[in-house]
């Protein structure tokens, strides 16, 4: 028998009270996943002893913001390629244990793959699971007991329904093409090369931030905390921006210096090789970041949610080189377990990190589900079957201990695309 049948009518509404403050004061979550975005692929120093662990000419103040008010990461790791990276987000789990580890489309084969074109390799690569598993534990599945909601707008690219992963909105089963806005202008299939000047919603990003913002402004009002994942088409490529942001840029003097050096002309370029096109995307990204979070000020909300800024994969961006002293500090790019492959960017602000703090030991990306339990009151040791481990203390100042410094982080690629098929371990400062 229900407790409140027979309860006096004001200690009901006691209980109904500390329910309804209690869902209050669960911290929200908002992270922003950024496709295909170099560990040194903003204006933040990833290590402040390296130079060129930023990006020049690139202005991102809002991403400035989150990291002068919260922790950054100097040895965050994603995966090799964007869908992996997203299963062992949403599952907690590495690649090598939940068997997705790249976009394969559709196989034939129970084990390895047979394709004609493999076999005069070296190796023959394995097969990999084609999408989510929803009968795993997902972030939403995890924080839904804790009373959250979960919403998910912007690329989902795991070949499931989000819905049957646990999330209450989101924009759908989508994968890369839908980013891609310039479908519309297509000619005989073909898309532009420019950019046309009209264009009004780069990547969706416009438009899927507005639908992020009506979620949180839903959750405000039902008074209930909220998981909410924007997961951006930008920074990938198919180059897109507004046009005004883009001749801001044409203006700098490194971006003019590279145009003269290149002899290119900014009214017939490419869309692909622009430096202007890639800086204009990345500010324009940023502005939606701010959107967001100046409604969680608005809404009053800003003080009890954690923001986190991280990319998918490593990558290679040569607008690094708009700089002529500047070297590429990571070997690769995605696609490979090299640390140009693997290394990203990572942010995080919220209820007791530590503003403008810096955090050495190695995080990765399937930590984000057991950390996400812990800030919701949760207890993470409960969760299994996962890999990942909390980050919350670590956040809150404490120091790792050697366990945690030295733990294995596990990457596995056994595929062919620019590399062999692979694996490497690293722990510590060691990689094999």
């Amino acid at each position: 028998m229900s407790i409140f049948k027979k309860a006096p009518f004001w200690i009901v509404c006691g209980f109904l009270a500390v329910g309804s403050i209690a869902a209050q004061e669960r911290p929200n979550i908002v992270m922003f996943y950024i496709d295909d975005w170099a560990w040194n692929g903003s204006p933040v120093p990833m290590d402040d002893s390296m130079e060129n662990s930023k990006m020049p000419v690139l202005r991102m103040p809002n991403v400035e913001k989150l990291a002068k008010e919260g922790m950054k990461f100097t040895n965050a790791y994603g995966s090799p390629q964007c869908a992996p990276a997203r299963v062992s987000v949403q599952t907690g789990q590495s690649c090598p244990h939940n068997g997705y580890t790249v976009v394969l489309g559709k196989i034939k084969d129970d084990y390895y793959d047979m394709r004609p074109e493999y076999s005069k390799m070296p190796m023959l690569p394995n097969i990999s699971d084609t999408s989510l598993d929803t009968s795993q534990l997902t972030i939403p599945k995890a924080l839904k007991p804790m009373g959250y909601v979960s919403a998910h707008f912007g690329k989902w690219h795991m070949y499931c329904d989000p819905a049957d992963a646990g999330y209450a909105a989101s924009s759908g089963e989508t994968t890369n093409s839908e980013g891609n806005t310039l479908k519309k202008w297509a000619v005989n299939g073909k898309q532009p090369k420019q950019l046309p000047k009209d264009l009004t919603d780069p990547k969706l990003m416009f438009s899927m931030t507005a639908q992020g913002i009506e979620f949180m402004e839903e959750q405000v009002k039902q008074s209930k905390p909220f998981y909410l994942q924007l997961s951006y088409w930008a920074m990938h490529s198919g180059r897109e921006c507004l046009d005004s942001t883009r001749r801001k840029y044409l203006k700098d003097p490194l971006v003019r210096e590279w145009y003269k050096k290149n002899g290119k002309n900014p009214d017939t370029i490419t869309r692909k090789d622009c430096p202007a096109n890639w800086l204009a995307m990345g500010e324009d990204l940023d502005g939606r970041i701010g959107a967001v979070l100046e409604k969680l000020e608005e809404l009053g909300i800003a003080d009890n949610t954690y923001c986190i800024v991280v990319s998918d994969n490593g990558y290679r961006h040569h607008e690094l080189e708009l700089d002529p002293g500047m070297k590429q500090p990571l070997h690769a790019r995605k696609w490979w377990i090299w640390q140009g492959g693997v290394r990203v960017p990572m942010i995080v602000k919220g209820p007791g990190v530590k503003g403008d703090s810096v955090f050495k030991g190695n995080v990765i990306n399937y930590d984000f589900l057991p950390t996400f339990v812990d800030w919701a009151g949760g207890d993470p040791s409960t969760l299994k079957d996962i890999d990942g481990v909390s980050l919350k203390a670590y956040m809150e100042s404490q120091q790792p201990d050697d366990a945690f410094l030295n733990r294995n982080l596990y990457f596995h690629y056994p595929h062919y695309r620019e590399s062999v098929p692979s694996s490497a371990i690293v722990s510590g400062n060691y990689k094999k």
